[in-house]
C-alpha cells in the first residue's frame, strides 16, 4: 500500500475517536499525591533503670552510759591526779578504792570509783602502770647568818633601846561553822583574779624566787610534785572533806604527802616552774570545783 494511503487511514474518524477518547481519560484519572517527608519528633524514651541494689545499713552505736554518780569515766587527756583534783579526793584515794596498784596510766573509758566505796558497789577497772615518786623535802627552819656586833659610838656615850617592829597581823578570816579560818598563802599582789569564763581557777600571787607560801588553813598534805601538767611544783593539801587548796609553780616544796600542817606554816618556796614567770598559782576548790578564793580570804590589811 502506497505511504499517502496509510497516513490517511490513520486519521480516519473511526480510529482517531477511540484514540481522543483514551487520551481524555487518561488526563482525567486521579493523580497518587505526593507526601512530603515526615520528620519524627516524639521524645527518645530512655531505657529502664537498672533496680538499686540492697545497702547493708548499720545500726548507729549505742551512746555510752553516762557515769553512775561517784563514778567517773576517763576521757582523753586525763590523769588519775587530775581526775583526783577535780573530784576532791586524793589519788592515792582513788588508786585504793579502784584496786590499782599501778596508777600512772589510766585508759579512755575506764570507770573509776571517786567516792569512797559502799558495801555493794564496786567500780570496774583495769590495771595500769605505777606512777612516779613525787619529789618533796621535808620543812627545814630557815637559817640566819650571824653577825659580829658593832658599835659605831665612842665608849661611854649613852645608848639608846629601840624596840624591835612589832610583827604584822596575819589576816585571818573570821571562822565559819563547817568552814577553815583561811589565811593568805603569800603577801604579794595579786596578778590576775580568778575568772571562770576564761578557766582561771584561782588567784596568781606576784612574788621574788624564795618567797615563803603558806599553808591557807590546818589540813594535811595530799599532794607533792609535779606531776599535773600546767602547775609545775605543786603542792594539795585537803582540809576537810569539802575542801582542799593547791599551791602551784613552786620552786621547792616543804612539805610531804599526809604530812599534818598548820594554818601560816611555810610549805613551798615560790618560783616559775612551768609558768612564765615567778608567781603563786592558789586554788581553793570545794567538792573539787573551784571556787574564787577572793570570796573565802579575809581583807588584808
Amino acid at each position: 500500500m502506497p505511504l499517502n494511503a496509510s497516513v490517511s487511514r490513520l486519521f480516519e474518524p473511526a480510529r482517531v475517536l477511540p484514540l481522543v477518547a483514551l487520551l481524555v481519560l487518561a488526563a482525567c484519572a486521579p493523580t497518587k499525591p505526593h507526601r512530603a517527608p515526615v520528620e519524627d519528633r516524639s521524645p527518645a524514651v530512655a531505657p529502664p533503670a537498672a533496680a538499686p541494689k540492697p545497702v547493708d545499713v548499720k545500726p548507729p552505736a549505742p551512746a555510752p552510759e553516762p557515769a553512775r554518780p561517784g563514778f567517773y569515766t576517763v576521757k582523753p587527756g586525763d590523769t588519775l591526779i587530775r581526775i583526783a583534783l577535780d573530784q576532791g579526793q586524793s589519788w592515792r584515794d582513788v588508786a585504793r578504792w579502784n584496786g590499782l596498784d599501778n596508777p600512772n596510766l589510766i585508759e579512755v573509758g575506764q570507770v573509776l570509783r571517786v567516792l569512797p566505796p559502799g558495801a555493794t558497789d564496786v567500780a570496774a577497772t583495769r590495771p595500769v602502770a605505777p606512777a612516779p615518786a613525787a619529789e618533796s623535802r621535808p620543812l627545814e627552819p630557815a637559817r640566819s647568818e650571824a653577825k659580829p656586833a658593832t658599835n659605831p659610838l665612842p665608849a661611854g656615850a649613852p645608848v639608846a633601846v629601840v624596840a624591835p617592829p612589832a610583827p604584822q597581823p596575819v589576816a585571818i578570816a573570821p571562822a565559819v561553822e563547817g568552814e577553815p579560818a583561811w589565811a593568805w598563802p603569800a603577801s604579794g599582789a595579786v596578778t590576775a583574779p580568778f575568772d571562770e569564763a576564761r578557766n582561771i581557777k584561782g588567784l596568781s600571787i606576784a612574788g621574788k624566787p624564795g618567797d615563803p607560801v603558806f599553808a591557807a588553813a590546818d589540813g594535811r598534805g595530799m599532794y607533792a610534785g609535779s606531776g599535773l601538767r600546767g602547775y609545775g611544783n605543786m603542792v594539795i593539801v585537803k582540809h576537810n572533806d569539802t575542801y582542799l587548796t593547791a599551791y602551784a609553780h613552786n620552786q621547792s616544796l616543804l612539805v610531804k604527802e599526809d604530812q599534818v600542817v598548820k594554818r601560816g606554816q611555810q610549805i613551798a618556796e615560790m618560783g616559775n616552774t612551768d609558768a612564765d614567770g615567778v608567781k603563786l598559782h592558789f586554788e581553793i576548790r570545794r567538792k573539787g570545783k573551784p571556787v574564787d578564793p577572793a570570796r573565802l580570804l579575809p581583807p588584808r590589811p
